[in-house]
Order: structure tokens, then sequence, then C-alpha cells
């Protein structure tokens, strides 16, 4: 038996999220059906990391097995069949104990703000037409390397043992037409970034002080959260795996 991994992007606008569920056209089953197509047989995929209805991913992973060797073709096969806003970037063989889930050490997610009316960024971005304040922004995210429990910032009915998460970055940037959430951590919540960004918005806009913020994070209470911020502004950036995971 042979464990693959498939390196994948895709624009989340239209997809009931990541996983495969019943009744739901996901990132997942597109690309299962597609792998049934051209194999003529079902192949279940693992996941790395889940993202939400309309969440984009400029990276992420699934693994499977197959009896059989992989051939290059096979990666315009599946590309031909899947929808134009999924891509499999690549497909490449890994020992069989790889686990694209299990062995990631680190996800690093981006959320796209604009302010003025763009209709190049129209649904790539939250169009956020309020003053904002670049360095109460700063001030805000800075707060959140300092925690490590972020049960304010987890929707309700999660299914997780606990809501620690090691951050490792977090701030803010500008571009020419935009503001960039970064945010890097071991692990995410359900909602986390889109609750962490939601919140600071309100920070940036003077509805609330960094003070406030800080108190929100260290009160664990999700209620005080804003998740309202449009899942297509979202992306997850980049799926970090130990060095030279790959190289093995």
């Amino acid at each position: 038996m042979h464990r693959y991994f498939i390196e994948v992007a895709y624009k989340g606008a239209g997809f009931a999220g990541f996983q495969i569920q019943d009744n739901a056209v996901t990132i997942q089953s597109e690309i299962q059906r597609a792998m049934q197509i051209v194999f003529k047989r079902e192949i279940p995929l693992t996941g790395s990391s889940r993202t939400d209805t309309g969440v984009n991913a400029l990276q992420n992973y699934f693994h499977f097995d197959s009896e059989a060797l992989m051939a290059d073709r096979y990666l315009y096969n599946l590309n031909a069949i899947l929808p134009p806003d999924i891509v499999i970037k690549k497909m490449f063989p890994v020992p069989p104990g790889a686990h694209c889930r299990f062995d990631a050490v680190g996800r690093e997610y981006v959320y796209y703000v604009y302010k003025e009316k763009n209709p190049f960024l129209y649904r790539q971005a939250y169009y956020y037409p309020y003053t904002l304040d670049f360095e109460l922004l700063q001030q805000a995210a800075a707060v959140i390397l300092h925690y490590t429990d972020f049960t304010a910032f987890s929707k309700r009915n999660t299914q997780v043992k606990n809501f620690n998460c090691g951050i490792v970055k977090s701030s803010w940037s500008s571009t020419e037409d935009s503001l960039v959430y970064e945010v890097q951590a071991n692990r995410f919540l359900r909602g986390m970034v889109r609750g962490l960004t939601g919140t600071m918005l309100q920070v940036g806009r003077g509805k609330m002080t960094v003070g406030d913020f800080q108190q929100i994070v260290a009160g664990k209470d999700p209620s005080k959260t804003n998740f309202a911020v449009p899942g297509y502004g979202l992306f997850l950036k980049k799926v970090h795996y130990p060095t030279g995971y790959f190289d093995r």
C-alpha cells in the first residue's frame, strides 16, 4: 500500500465547507468524486485542516492510500474534472505513516479587509467602509500573543477537549488597497480567526478599547466576540510541517 499527499487550493464560495457532509457539496466531496471517476473506485481522503463555509485556501492537504502507483498524468485528469474553483497543485508519495492532519505543526491564516469600493476585491475581501486606527489594530493583535486559552473566540457547539492554542504570529499589515491580518498557531478553533478579526475591527473603529479587547480574551465568553465577518475574506495561507518533513 502506498500513501500519497495531495496539495490543494480553492475558493470556498459555493461550497458547504471543507469536510465531506451528507447532502452537501464540499471541497472533499468534489475531490473524492473526481478521484472516483479517474480511478474507477472510491478513494477515501483524510483532510489536514477543516475550513468553514465560504473560506478559501491557498494551501491545504489531503492524504490517501492506494495499492497502485500514481502516475503524473493523473494530476491533469483530476483537474480537468474538478470545478474551476478547486485545483490539485501536487500529488506526491510520502512514507506509510505520514498523516496530513496529525503531523502538521501549525496553520497560517490571512484575512483581507478593504474600505474603498473596489469591484476587483468584491467577495475576495471584506468591504468595511469605516475609518480604522491601524495602530490600535496592531496593539490588539499583539495582545493575542500573551494568551493561550481562546475560549472567547470559539463558536459554541464545537467538539474540542480544550481551547488552548499556541499563537506565534499575530499582526496587521497594509497594502495599497487592503488591510491584512495574519495569524499563525499550532491549531485553531472553529470560527477563531473570524472572531479575532471581527472583534479587532471594533477596536480599530473605536467601538471598544484595547483594554476591552484584552478583557474579552481573558474573560473566555464567546457572547462578547464579534464573529460577524464573512468567510470569503479568510484564506488558509499555509499548513506547516516539521523542517525536512517532505524530504524523507
